[in-house]
């Protein structure tokens, strides 16, 4: 017999209703099932690997560091030497008497002209190819149709295509269009041939975009130029900055097309005025590292700037 009520019924002891209850069974406790022993022995091994140094990971960046740095430490430090100063004293030395007449003797000259010519050329480069990139990536990545793929690697035969192969047709093309020794004939063919890469790396980034987000701008009523500007434009920031800093670089440092398709001073880009320091007799080289090192400054700056963006931006697209 036992002491509880019905249920449903006064016990008379507590003044309400008794209610049944069951005890639960204990719920069986699962046993941990054994690691292997080679399993064990691997986790070991990556949890000692892992707190372990890399002492040749170590070594080969400090042997990078100095591949990097002793070039830079040269340009910079035989800058501010004399020219006689240069030709007698340890190049890796400090400069006993530093001095900036080098800096003086190039600011006082075209440098500047140059400089800005390479600001525009530059500029405008990366104004094109960033504009005209962005929508085509947006379209190739939005559109599966074979007219829209079929250009898209069309486009991509470029990376083929080397610029010294196809600088006589520039030529021709550039004196044809009247625009010879113009800051434009050298703006439009960078921008052409920086444009593969750049549309490679737009459209890998763009396709990494959710579908989701692209969905939801439709239903709430976006049309392909809304989403292009209120969706795709802030997420592409990665893409845009590493095809602007790529871009720029190529723009910046460009040779050929600026030797070919100009010749005249007030065309000329840094690259081509760094032969002022070069004489029939000799090469002022103090200068020259001097003009150097303030043609680096800029373009420095921007990949400081840029820096952050750059390795998500070359990454887009890599695990498709």
């Amino acid at each position: 017999m036992t002491d509880r009520a019905p249920l449903g019924m006064d016990d008379g002891r507590t003044g309400g209703v008794g209610v049944r209850t069951a005890e639960a069974p204990p719920s069986p406790i699962a046993p941990v099932p054994e690691v292997p022993e080679n399993q064990r022995r691997r986790i070991w091994r990556r949890r000692r690997a892992h707190g372990r140094p890399n002492v040749l990971a170590g070594v080969l960046a400090t042997v990078w560091l100095a591949l990097v740095a002793v070039p830079l430490y040269f340009l910079v430090a035989a800058s501010f030497r004399t020219r006689s100063e240069y030709l007698s004293d340890n190049p890796l030395a400090p400069p006993p008497n530093p001095t900036l007449e080098n800096y003086a003797t190039v600011l006082t000259g075209d440098f500047p002209t140059y400089l800005l010519n390479t600001v525009v050329v530059t500029v405008a480069t990366v104004a094109i190819v960033v504009g005209l990139t962005l929508p085509a990536g947006y379209a190739v990545a939005r559109n599966a149709g074979r007219v829209v793929q079929r250009g898209f690697s069309l486009m991509l035969v470029g990376l083929a295509i080397p610029a010294q192969a196809a600088i006589i047709p520039v030529y021709l093309m550039i004196t044809q269009l009247h625009l010879y020794d113009t800051l434009l004939a050298v703006i439009l063919p960078t921008a052409a041939f920086a444009m593969p890469v750049a549309l490679l790396v737009m459209t890998n980034s763009l396709r990494d975009i959710p579908r989701e987000l692209y969905e939801a701008q439709t239903l709430d009523g976006a049309g392909p130029f809304q989403a292009l500007r209120h969706l795709v434009l802030p997420l592409a920031k990665p893409a845009i900055t590493t095809v602007a800093v790529f871009t720029s670089l190529t723009a910046w440092n460009g040779f050929l097309f600026p030797l070919v398709l100009t010749q005249s001073v007030d065309t000329r880009v840094l690259t081509l005025g760094l032969w002022d320091y070069q004489g029939q007799f000799g090469t002022n080289v103090p200068a020259l590292l001097a003009a150097v090192t303030l043609s680096v400054v800029p373009i420095f700056v921007l990949y400081l700037v840029g820096r952050r963006y750059l390795l998500s931006g070359l990454t887009a697209g890599a695990g498709k």
